[in-house]
């Protein structure tokens, strides 16, 4: 059964008890503008109200509860305790200038192994409700942080939860956290249907496929959805998605030594991605430079410079756009591919 979403909730216990349509705005215009967690707190709304809302809905806006932080240059984690006793982590970077973004998990570990990735070694363990989605986010903000852009990276494959869209709806509400589309990235490892209806709902969101080889049979090896979604099946989507949105696709594509680092890998990848037709100067390359775990394969590791460089210089000279992906928070196992919800 679907989850009641908590602000349907509130819009329709503002109603049941027969109060003014404004109070919701009151309601919503506490939590995202005067940032107050409790709903006790808010003094401009009758007791009666305060009283209602917290019995049905807790004493606390925010439903998920932080049990850990660390910190490291520009890059803030939190471990947050969800219901059922899980853990899921959430990343704040800080860029120089000021930009705030934020790296967020729509499920409890991951259930579809790639085999470089720490988080699905867990295995999954469900899916996150849209309220402990957006709730990532709101954790933040409620603390005063501005909310300029924010991935769908984190803990699990994204289009595997069912509640995504319920949580794009509610980052996008200019009335909740008015998010603009263009500032909301999701990344996939090529789940068709996510990807086709995203194109429909939200063409404006900015979509990353990870693919981490040009090679099916490896890339298999890699990351098992391959089987069931192979590479030319996913472009042929991402195409579709480019002629109708008119919006950059990104190609996530981890570097890993001596594994999909090579010259032949490069050229595979210019391959793929040229002669899509009049959208393919749309597909752009970020490079990921491997970071390693307790939990991941000790093969796994990190390319040399010179074979990025190599690689670089291939895709460069077939004109594919490219940018070498900057990385932060490796240290405190903050950066991609390393959310594993340790306590």
């Amino acid at each position: 059964m679907k989850p009641t979403l908590k602000y349907e909730t509130i819009r329709r216990m503002v109603s049941d008890i027969k109060q003014p349509a404004y109070r919701y705005a009151q309601i919503t215009d506490a939590i995202f503008k005067k940032k107050i967690n409790e709903y006790e707190r808010m003094t401009m709304l009758p007791k009666f109200l305060r009283d209602e809302l917290s019995r049905t809905l807790g004493p606390h806006v925010c439903s998920i509860m932080p049990v850990k932080e660390l910190s490291s240059s520009q890059v803030n984690k939190v471990l947050f305790a969800v219901a059922g006793s899980e853990r899921v982590e959430a990343v704040r970077l800080t860029y120089e200038r000021g930009w705030k973004s934020y790296c967020i998990s729509t499920q409890c570990g991951c259930g579809f192994g790639c085999k470089f990735c720490a988080t699905g070694t867990i295995g999954l363990k469900r899916n996150l409700t849209a309220d402990e989605i957006t709730d990532q986010l709101l954790y933040f903000l409620l603390r005063g942080h501005s909310l300029d852009s924010v991935a769908f990276m984190g803990m699990g494959e994204a289009f595997a939860n069912p509640y995504l869209f319920d949580a794009l709806r509610i980052l996008t509400d200019p009335i909740l956290f008015g998010l603009g589309h263009r500032r909301i990235t999701i990344s996939t490892i090529g789940l068709l249907p996510g990807i086709e209806r995203l194109t429909r709902e939200f063409p404006q969101v900015n979509l990353t496929f990870s693919l981490h080889s040009p090679f099916d049979d490896q890339r298999s090896e890699l990351m098992p959805i391959n089987e069931r979604f192979p590479i030319r099946d996913v472009l042929h989507a991402l195409d579709h998605h480019i002629r109708h949105t008119g919006r950059k696709v990104y190609i996530a594509y981890i570097l890993l030594r001596g594994v999909n680092d090579s010259a032949a890998h490069a050229e595979a990848v210019a391959k793929l991605l040229r002669g899509r037709g009049p959208g393919e100067h749309l597909y752009h390359v970020n490079l990921i430079p491997y970071n390693s775990t307790e939990v991941t394969p000790e093969s796994y590791r990190t390319s040399d410079p010179n074979r990025i460089e190599a690689f670089v210089r291939i895709l460069k000279s077939k004109g594919i756009n490219f940018t070498i992906r900057t990385q932060f928070g490796s240290d405190i196992d903050a950066a991609c591919g390393q959310l594993y919800r340790t306590e």
